[in-house]
């Protein structure tokens, strides 16, 4: 019991980390947590709407334990927010430490490091798959919410894509839709960005 209650606070802890990417209709910075449940949702919407050959059960440990390192290293703004800087310089050291951390304080969960470490590596179809779904979602939800952390923090389309395209690009499954959605936002620019570059 003990053990599990010391899981159970990490988990808790999780909920805390404050993600940049604003819920327009709450006022208020999503969670580690919210967005990782979401990610598996979307993951398993799509592999059975597409009915694609990937491990449903393997996709959904991606999907909740990608950013389980960032409960002891704090949440990492993608390139596309200006001011962070310092913080993505010291990412890989800070996430590394956090994954050390979590193997001392949780030894007897020994497969939620494999998978960490694989999602880290791109070692799989579903690892690449959720790495590029994890980079597309922000996209889906700031559209949905008509630009709002766009315009607050100022990204211009061109950032998006620039930092975006390639990452995205490990899986032709989620192109598909970064390819789609690059549409919607050319044809909308003027109402979900302030900052319009040439791309």
């Amino acid at each position: 019991m003990d053990e599990l209650l010391k899981f159970v606070e990490m988990t808790q802890e999780f909920k805390a980390v404050r993600r940049k990417v604003v819920l327009a209709k709450e006022g208020r910075e999503e969670n580690d947590a919210e967005h990782s449940y979401q990610l598996a949702l979307v993951a398993w919407y799509i592999i059975s709407t597409q009915n694609l050959k990937l491990d449903l059960s393997l996709v959904f440990k991606y999907a909740l334990a990608h950013d389980l390192v960032e409960v002891y290293a704090g949440d990492t703004p993608s390139a596309v927010l200006r001011g962070y800087e310092d913080e993505r310089k010291t990412k890989q050291r800070r996430e590394k430490n956090a994954l050390n951390r979590l193997r001392e304080e949780f030894p007897e969960f020994y497969d939620l490091f494999g998978l960490i470490e694989g999602y880290e590596s791109h070692a799989n179809d579903e690892s690449r798959f959720v790495y590029a779904l994890d980079k597309i979602l922000p996209i889906m939800n700031i559209y949905l919410d008509q630009g709002y952390s766009w315009k607050k923090h100022k990204v211009a389309l061109k950032d998006i894509i620039e930092y975006k395209k390639d990452k995205i690009a490990l899986s032709p499954d989620v192109q598909k839709y970064f390819e789609q959605i690059m549409v919607l936002l050319r044809e909308n620019q003027a109402s979900l960005f302030t900052r319009i570059e040439a791309e």
